[in-house]
């Protein structure tokens, strides 16, 4: 095993633990809640198996769904987030994607940002798509979708530039 794969682990533990003992329970202005475990797909590295990827970020939402009792909606985003993750990261960067030579790490400010959005804003307007499950809940969608993205893309954006060091 090497020391990415351990790290990778480490990483997956570690935001799975702090997204459901404490994050869960924020409810910060009555019902937004970071959802920050993402930054495990965000920062999955450019080359994983694609299949393998899949199967590791539907198992990050499982979890998350289990911890939550959220019947499945976590599961759904993470897993078509990371199938969408290729087209973010194309759009986003490029030819430095079809090289593979993206690290997020090292990629200037406002295309990390906008990565992040991107994907931010699909996680969660899949998320809240599933959980109301109704046209007539489309204002709330649009809202709680927002809202929830804005709080979770200002921790994700934080989280990564305090932890920028251990990345590289």
């Amino acid at each position: 095993m090497t020391r990415d794969t351990l790290l990778h682990i480490i990483r997956f533990i570690v935001l799975v633990l702090i997204q459901v003992l404490i994050l869960n329970h924020i409810n910060f202005l009555g019902s937004l809640n970071p959802y920050i475990y993402i930054i495990f797909i965000l920062l999955a590295p450019i080359n994983i198996n694609k299949g393998l990827f899949l199967i590791i970020s539907f198992l990050l939402g499982l979890i998350i769904d289990i911890f939550g009792d959220s019947g499945g909606i976590h599961a759904a985003a993470c897993t078509i987030i990371a199938f969408f993750r290729p087209i973010a990261l194309r759009s986003v960067f490029g030819l430095s994607y079809e090289f593979q030579t993206v690290k997020l790490s090292n990629v200037r400010f406002g295309e990390r940002f906008a990565y992040v959005i991107l994907m931010v804003l699909t996680h969660h307007l899949v998320l809240f798509s599933l959980e109301f499950f109704n046209f007539s809940h489309t204002l709330l969608i649009i809202k709680k979708t927002l809202f929830s993205s804005a709080f979770t893309i200002m921790i994700t954006m934080l989280v990564l530039v305090l932890f920028r060091k251990n990345e590289s």
